[in-house]
C-alpha cells in the first residue's frame, strides 16, 4: 500500500492511497474459492460449480464488496501510519473501479489541530470581589413592594410609571390592521409593552382625554407585512391610576413566607439569597474572565466540519427552548466556533494537568441543583440513577477544576465591584 499526504486549505488534508491490483486479487481470489462449496447454479450439483463458473456469475459482485471493504480498511491503516485524526467523516473520490487493476482513491478530511498551550504562569486574569451591603438589601426590598404594589385611581394627568386604561384604534395606510384595535387595556408608562413611542405620548393623557399620534413599526417587527411601515392610533384614556407601594410590616413580611411575620428575619432571608446569587455570579464571571483569556492568549483553527455540528446542535436546543423563534443556523456559528475551541483547549488542560473528575465535587453540585427542587433527596437518587446526566454534571465540575487550576498558577488581579454591577452587567 502506498501512501501520500497532500494538506489543503487551513486543516484540510488529501490522503491518497493506492493498493496493489494483486492484493485486490488474492483476496477476491479467496473469497469465490470459499463460495465453491455453497454456491446453486443450475445444471450443476451443488459442491460441483467449476471455478470458472463461479467466477462468471460473482467475480463482479464479490470485487466490489471487497474494493469497498479494502477502502475502509485501508483508510484506517493510512490513519494510523501518519499519524492523522480526522473531525468528522472524509469525502471519498474513488474513479471507476476495475479488476486487474490497482486500487487508487483519494480521501479528503479536516483534522484536528495540534493544541500547544501558551504558558500558563504568564497568564494575567482579573477576577472580581463583591459584598451585598445594607444599601442592595434596601433596594431589593423596594423590588419587591413594587411587584406587590396596588394600583389607586387619581384625577390627574399621567406620568412615567402610572398605568393608563386606554381605548385605542391604530390604522396604517387607513387600513386598520390585526391588533391594532383594542379597548379597556391597561398601560404602565415605561413598562416597554406597546410599540417604542407609544407608552410615551400616553404622558400627560388626564381621565376622558382623547388625542392621535403616529409611531413607526420597528424595521425588524415580527409582522413582516408592517415592518418599517408608520401606524396612525387614536387613543382615549378611561383612566389614570398610580401605583401604591405596600408598607414595609409584618403582612409585608408575610407575603414573601416568613409566617410571624418578623421583617428583620425577611431581611435577613433575602440578604441570604442575594449573597448565593452574588456568589455564583462571580464563579459565573470568573469563569468568563479565565476562558476568554484563555482564547486570547492560545489561537488555534478548529474544522469548519465539528462547527457546523456544533451550530446544528445549538440550532436545535434554541428551537426546543423557544419554539417560533428560529433563526438561520449561520447564526449560531460564532458561539459553536468558540465552544469547539474551549473544549479542545481544556481538553489539553485536563490531559496536562491529569485532572480527574472530583466525586466529592459531583455530589455536593447536584445537592445543590437539588435545593431548587420541592424533594430534593429524589433529585439526587434520581441524578444518580442515570448516568448521562451524571456526565454532565461531570462535565461542569470538570470545567470548574480547571478554572481553577488556571486561577492557581495564573497571575490574578482583584477588582472591587459591587452587587449591582455584577448582577446587571448590561448596565
Amino acid at each position: 500500500m502506498q501512501v501520500s499526504v497532500e494538506s489543503g486549505e487551513g486543516l484540510e488534508r488529501r490522503l491518497k492511497v493506492e493498493v496493489p491490483a494483486e492484493t485486490i486479487n488474492t483476496e477476491v481470489e479467496n473469497r469465490l474459492k470459499s463460495m465453491l462449496g455453497r454456491v446453486r447454479i443450475d445444471g450443476f450439483r451443488p459442491g460441483k460449480v467449476p471455478m470458472k463458473v463461479v467466477r462468471q456469475h460473482y467475480g463482479d459482485q464479490v470485487f466490489h464488496e471487497v474494493s469497498g471493504e479494502m477502502i475502509e480498511s485501508t483508510f484506517r491503516d493510512a490513519l494510523k501510519q501518519e499519524n492523522l485524526h480526522p473531525a468528522g467523516d472524509p469525502s471519498i473520490d474513488a474513479p471507476e473501479l476495475a479488476q486487474g487493476q490497482a486500487l487508487v482513491y483519494t480521501a479528503t478530511f479536516e483534522i484536528y489541530p495540534e493544541v500547544k498551550l501558551a504558558p500558563v504562569a504568564d497568564l494575567s486574569i482579573e477576577t472580581v470581589t463583591a459584598q451585598v451591603t445594607d444599601e442592595d438589601v434596601d433596594d431589593m426590598i423596594e423590588t419587591l413592594r413594587k411587584q406587590r404594589a396596588g394600583w389607586k385611581k387619581v384625577e390627574r394627568a399621567a406620568a412615567d410609571g402610572d398605568r393608563v386604561t386606554i381605548d385605542f384604534r391604530g390604522t396604517v395606510d387607513g387600513e386598520a390592521f390585526d391588533g391594532g384595535s383594542a379597548d379597556g387595556v391597561p398601560v404602565v408608562i415605561g413598562s416597554g409593552s406597546m410599540l417604542p413611542g407609544f407608552e410615551e405620548r400616553l404622558t400627560g393623557l388626564a381621565p376622558a382625554a382623547v388625542t392621535s399620534f403616529k409611531v413607526p413599526f420597528p424595521d425588524d417587527y415580527a409582522a413582516s407585512h408592517l415592518a418599517g411601515k408608520t401606524a396612525e392610533f387614536e387613543v382615549t384614556a378611561r383612566s389614570v391610576e398610580e401605583s401604591e407601594l405596600p408598607d414595609i410590616d409584618a403582612e409585608f413580611a408575610k407575603m414573601f413566607g416568613v409566617e410571624d411575620g418578623d421583617v428583620a428575619r425577611l431581611r435577613k432571608e433575602i440578604r441570604a439569597n442575594m449573597e448565593r446569587e452574588l456568589e455564583n455570579s462571580i464563579l459565573v464571571d470568573t469563569k468568563n474572565r479565565v476562558m476568554d483569556k484563555l482564547l486570547e492568549t492560545n489561537p488555534i483553527d478548529v474544522p469548519a466540519s465539528v462547527v457546523a455540528q456544533e451550530a446544528e446542535t445549538l440550532r436545535k436546543q434554541n428551537a426546543i427552548q423557544q419554539p417560533g423563534s428560529e433563526l438561520p443556523v449561520e447564526s449560531y456559528t460564532g458561539e459553536a466556533s468558540r465552544r469547539v475551541k474551549l473544549g479542545l483547549l481544556l481538553a489539553e488542560i485536563v490531559k496536562t494537568a491529569a485532572i480527574q473528575p472530583d466525586q466529592d465535587k459531583v455530589r455536593q453540585r447536584v445537592e445543590k441543583m437539588s435545593r431548587e427542587y420541592e424533594d430534593p433527596d429524589e433529585f439526587v437518587r434520581y441524578y444518580f440513577s442515570n448516568p448521562q446526566l451524571l456526565r454532565s454534571v461531570e462535565t461542569l465540575v470538570m470545567e470548574d477544576m480547571v478554572v481553577d487550576w488556571l486561577v492557581e498558577q495564573a497571575q490574578v488581579v482583584t477588582v472591587e465591584s459591587s452587587f449591582k454591577q455584577l448582577m446587571n452587567p448590561g448596565q
